[in-house]
């Protein structure tokens, strides 16, 4: 039999990778740092520039994962030794504890409804609440919770009620070790803090969110439901202005390039909007508006169609007038006239940046990164999916910025690369 190949990042990249390997009759282990694979785009609610459900694309893909009889799916996990070369590695993953036995748990969800405790839910964007005992959402695979120790309380209700008793009061690491022929790194982006501009006020103002929780109160599986609420208050908005380039194309903070996506994320989002309540007024300031995919002009379009108004100027700061609504001077750069917005609520489109940990990453396998701390590919061209240490191939915004088609398809030839190796061997 050749040898394993295995896939780091459970995102749609990741999960495209590890199905097209598997197809090809080779073991998969698929590693993913987080309780659920799904990555990124299991929080979003539409996709550009079809408004496609999201998870309506990405949950059966998960579940055909989860399923899979040559995929091996280790959540919690990470990717923490390799030694070898192309075609003979060796590598050691180290799985967190869960402090739940997955063999025993039916996600019932029984010991979460009698959980006391609730915090800050990453998975919303921090705009809900999770308990101490948990499953990130609905569709969560594994559907398997996961008891958060930094935050339990020990109160030992979820023990009672569990019937399987699958919820473990101790637990630790556990080391696996595998031969791989190749290793596919598909490990995502995070979101740019936006705190990195003071000027807007973010986390000073509650009506100054991020886009990202935006997608999660406009999501009918989010926190309010779908319904757009003003975080001061509870009130619908009457007015929505969004930001552009927040933490993205940046020379001072570090960060020049553009991050592809927050454009066509806007419009998304600005017609979601005014589907939703026409009477409400959209407002996008940008400094360009890159629609450079199939179908995306037309998308930009369609936006206009709707009523949404575009600025070509970035506001000089976020302002709290006395009489209640926020304030936004800004320069129409095309007419330059200056405009004052007063909005009820801001959405800043933040930037993308590496994911957490790549650096730790790079260097256990043995690869460069970017100046800017993405991956450092081969050659741009002819081997865009190949790391500079043989048997080590990239895909996704782990590489740079880019839309999920671009993902999904630089993800199935990072898998015919690894497949070659493997089949080399033998």
């Amino acid at each position: 039999m050749p040898p394993s190949v295995v896939v780091v990042g459970g995102g749609v990249a990741g999960c495209q990778a590890a199905l097209d390997i598997a197809e090809h009759g080779l073991e998969v282990h698929l590693v993913e740092r987080e309780p659920s694979i799904g990555g990124r785009m299991a929080q979003l609610d539409k996709t550009f520039p079809t408004n496609d459900c999201s998870m309506c694309i990405l949950s059966p893909r998960m579940v055909e994962v989860a399923r899979h009889p040559r995929i091996h799916v280790h959540t919690l996990s990470e990717l923490t030794r390799v030694e070898g070369e192309r075609g003979r590695f060796s590598v050691t993953i180290t799985e967190h504890p869960r402090f739940v036995d997955e063999a025993l748990c039916t996600g019932c969800g029984d010991c979460v409804e009698v959980c006391p405790v609730e915090v800050y839910n990453r998975f919303d964007a921090g705009v809900g609440v999770r308990k101490a005992i948990y499953t990130p959402h609905a569709q969560a695979v594994p559907n398997v919770v996961t008891r958060d120790t930094v935050h339990c309380i020990e109160c030992g209700l979820c023990y009672d009620v569990c019937g399987p008793d699958a919820i473990r009061r101790e637990d630790q690491d556990r080391l696996v070790t595998l031969e791989a022929a190749a290793i596919v790194l598909t490990t995502g982006y995070d979101p740019i803090d936006p705190r990195c501009k003071p000027h807007y006020r973010y986390g000073e103002d509650p009506d100054v969110i991020t886009s990202l929780e935006l997608e999660r109160l406009i999501n009918a599986s989010g926190p309010t439901g779908g319904e757009i609420r003003r975080l001061s208050n509870g009130e619908k908005p009457r007015s929505v202005v969004f930001i552009q380039c927040v933490g993205s194309r940046d020379m001072q903070q570090g960060r020049p390039w553009c991050s592809a996506v927050c454009c066509m994320q806007a419009i998304k989002n600005a017609q979601l909007i005014r589907e939703k309540s026409p009477g409400t007024e959209v407002a996008i300031c940008y400094m360009d508006v890159r629609a450079h995919g199939k179908g995306y002009e037309e998308y930009y379009e369609r936006a206009r169609a709707l009523g949404v108004r575009f600025v070509r100027g970035l506001p000089g700061e976020v302002q709290r007038s006395a009489t209640g609504p926020l304030r936004l001077p800004v320069e129409d750069t095309f007419t330059g006239e200056i405009l004052v917005l007063e909005p009820d609520l801001v959405v800043l489109s933040i930037g993308l940046q590496p994911s957490a940990g790549v650096k730790g990453l790079a260097d256990v396998v043995g690869i460069d990164l970017e100046e800017t701390g993405f991956y450092r590919s081969a050659d741009d061209l002819f081997n865009a999916v190949e790391a500079g240490r043989g048997g080590i191939y990239l895909a996704g915004a782990g590489l740079g910025p880019r839309d999920i088609p671009d993902s999904v398809a630089q993800a199935g030839a990072a898998a015919v690369r690894a497949c070659l190796d493997a089949f080399r061997v033998t």
